[in-house]
């Protein structure tokens, strides 16, 4: 039960400390839950130590303990960061960080003989500011996650250097980006009159289709080197299962991500009659640099070896799929666009998105929600933002996640039954244990965790829908 005394003084509290007092205990009830089913699942990774007798013949011993401990090594670190990561926010807002920065980013601009009446512009200080902080506090963080624990593990293919420049130009493009926009949406909530909320969702969809459109072919290029697929067998084959669905197929590249991590990945974007597949080089098993480098060992082990040991067994490839297994992960992934999976993706998250634009305009009227935050003479619209989509809304994200990490599960299942009926069921069967083996994924889950953070279901579920590596 709670004490009088403390019932009392929450009773006695202003509707601005009711609100303060409510969104840091919601937070600090959110982390807890979080750590609560971390601490659930890696309770496992301790103590499933063996291979259970179902996987068997799925995953070997050695890769099993590998798994194991790279997914312990990731929660304990998750716990770590998290924790952090709550403990600045608690600190930022008892503390006033928000109005503070605020003041700081109209002294910048008072330098510039600009002042209250500039409100757009300082919110863009203030942005840039706060995105500045974020990026340097979160750097070592980073830093430890890809040096230690990736590296550790053998995902990490990334210099100091490299991951430098890489965070400074991320950063940069960010800002081009996040600046514009965001003053464009400033200023039509600050002009669009009583339905501003009909004009600010209709601008974010906009904004967002024409990202989602230029993201592979201007903006993720300036990061990471995209090569179309060379003629051949694959190729031709990716084109003609894309025919057969009519796919609006355009053109298929490979993606260089091999020089940032060994990690794999394939997706499709575009709209209308121009979709894209980009398929990454870590995935196929004849363009995966660690095969081409550990053929390279081989052969000159090979020619420094005596001819008693020409007998010796093959080199088995270390990472990649098959061509076929290619195609049953790509069928997969069609898969999404010919159910419709990726529509009502869309349409949720409009709706969403048009439901909070809407509350918004409902709320941004209160000052109570602003003297909350510490803000007393004054209520910007970017501040307004802040509080009430980051922070008033976070019992309804919270809820809306899990409803969408559930639907998203159903959607992968589709997807899986949607390639076995294409007749590809023994492939996707096969390239499911591969690529778990390559991203070493721990194919054992708390049913707890997995039910509220796992957006793909467990390897053993999928393996299992599917039906067994005989079915077509």
């Amino acid at each position: 039960m709670i004490p009088t005394t403390m019932l009392q003084t929450i009773v006695e509290l202003s509707v601005e400390g009711k609100i303060f007092y409510a969104v840091l205990l919601f937070s600090w009830a959110v982390y807890l839950w979080e750590a609560y089913l971390a601490f659930r699942q890696r309770r496992i990774y301790r103590t499933t130590t063996h291979v259970p007798h179902e996987l068997g013949k799925i995953m070997d011993a050695e890769t099993f303990e590998k798994s194991r401990l790279y997914q312990l090594d990731k929660s304990n670190f998750g716990f770590w960061s998290g924790l952090y990561s709550e403990a600045e926010g608690t600190m930022i807002l008892v503390l006033g960080g928000i109005p503070f920065l605020w003041s700081i980013s109209g002294s910048v601009m008072a330098r510039f003989g600009m002042g209250s009446e500039y409100e757009i512009s300082q919110s863009l200080v203030f942005l840039m500011l706060a995105t500045l902080f974020s990026a340097f506090t979160g750097l070592p963080w980073s830093l430890y996650n890809t040096f230690v624990i990736e590296e550790k593990h053998g995902f990490n293919q990334q210099t100091i250097g490299f991951f430098l420049k890489d965070a400074l130009k991320k950063f940069m493009v960010t800002q081009c980006i996040l600046l514009p926009v965001t003053s464009l949406l400033l200023h039509i909530i600050k002009i669009g009159g009583d339905y501003f909320f009909v004009y600010a969702w209709l601008f974010t969809l906009i904004v967002s289709l024409v990202l989602v459109t230029i993201y592979a072919d201007y903006i993720a290029p300036l990061f990471d080197k995209f090569t179309p697929l060379p003629e051949g067998e694959l190729k031709e084959e990716i084109e003609s299962m894309s025919k057969s669905i009519s796919f609006p197929l355009t053109k298929v590249y490979v993606v260089e991500g091999s020089k940032r991590s060994s990690h794999s990945n394939a997706y499709f974007y575009g709209f209308f009659k121009n979709k894209r597949i980009v398929l990454f080089d870590t995935l196929l098993e004849d363009y995966s640099p660690l095969n081409k480098d550990g053929e390279a060992e081989g052969d000159q082990g090979k020619e420094n070896s005596v001819p008693e040991e020409s007998n010796a067994k093959p080199k088995i490839k270390k990472q990649g799929c098959s061509n076929t297994e290619v195609l049953a992960v790509l069928g997969h992934e069609l898969g999404h666009w010919k159910l419709g999976h990726t529509v009502k993706n869309i349409v949720i998250s409009q709706m969403n998105s048009f439901l909070c634009f809407f509350l918004f305009a409902v709320l941004i009227g209160q000052r109570e929600l602003f003297l909350a935050f510490g803000f007393r003479d004054s209520q910007p619209t970017l501040i307004g933002l802040m509080i009430i989509f980051q922070f008033i809304f976070s019992p309804y994200n919270e809820l809306l996640s899990f409803c969408l990490t559930v639907l998203s599960r159903r959607f992968e299942f589709q997807a899986d039954a949607f390639a076995r009926g294409m007749g590809r069921a023994t492939e996707l069967y096969s390239a499911l244990i591969k690529l778990n083996k390559d991203n070493l994924g721990f194919p054992v889950a708390d049913w707890l965790f997995s039910m509220w953070h796992y957006s793909h279901p467990p390897l053993l579920e999928r393996l299992r829908a599917l039906g067994g590596p005989k079915q077509d």
